[in-house]
């Protein structure tokens, strides 16, 4: 009940700005991921593969690499075998082959027309995310652009959510985050963001139904959902 009355206040507030989180939300980049992860462990005889990408959504690079080696040992040559997996994912998916979510373009229109702020807040490093923004001809909407290499913190650290928020110069409160893995939500609510959940490998479990406003199934309910915010 408490959680219902608090959604319910929270839709008749005003909204200034909405952060993105980049994989599985602007672009169906954790699926590609997997994809090649999944070639690679089945060259390799790398057991549940899928769990352990899987844990590493929405991590930086480096906490990625920490799960991996925790999951598989010390000795496990990730190095090598994330190298292997960059050159084939920039083999398939470079030159603007990435595929977009529904809605994003649309969405980003929709924020642009009624004056919202758009900011990024991606765990992917800032040379990667420029690329895939311009390469999609969308880096033209977003006010601020915050990526894993520019926070000491990853996800579920609030830091990446409330460096962006101050660079587009919103309120944490006063701002939607887009997420669509746990560590992202469980960052944007620790910050004091607005959490939506737009799932993608990842369902929504009781812990996301708690952090968040609500869970949403695209993008273009997304937007729906906005549109119907009272000032």
């Amino acid at each position: 009940m408490i959680v219902f009355i608090w959604r319910q206040m929270m839709k008749t507030r005003q909204f200034d700005a909405v952060v993105f989180d980049m994989d599985g939300v602007i672009f169906d980049s954790e699926r590609a991921v997997m994809d090649c992860w999944t070639t690679l462990a089945e060259k390799y005889n790398i057991k549940d593969i899928e769990q352990s990408v899987l844990a590493c959504t929405g991590t930086t690079m480096v906490r990625t690499r920490e799960i991996m080696l925790e999951r598989y040992g010390d000795d496990f040559p990730y190095d090598d075998y994330a190298h292997e997996a960059s050159i084939m994912y920039h083999k398939r998916y470079d030159g603007g082959r990435l595929p977009m979510k529904k809605g994003v373009a649309e969405l980003l229109g929709f924020l642009k027309k009624n004056g919202k702020k758009i900011a990024l807040a991606s765990s992917t490093r800032r040379q990667t995310v420029e690329n895939q923004l311009r390469e999609a001809e969308i880096y033209d909407y977003f006010d601020g652009i915050v990526c894993g290499d520019m926070v000491s913190r990853s996800k579920p650290a609030p830091d990446i959510f409330l460096k962006a928020c101050e660079l587009i110069g919103t309120e944490p409160e006063k701002s939607y985050a887009i997420e669509d893995s746990y560590n992202g939500i469980r960052a944007a609510y620790a910050g004091g963001l607005r959490p939506i959940m737009v799932p993608d490998l990842l369902p929504a479990n009781e812990e996301m139904e708690k952090l968040t406003e609500k869970v949403i199934e695209n993008l273009f309910e997304v937007m729906n959902y906005l549109e119907n915010i009272k000032d």
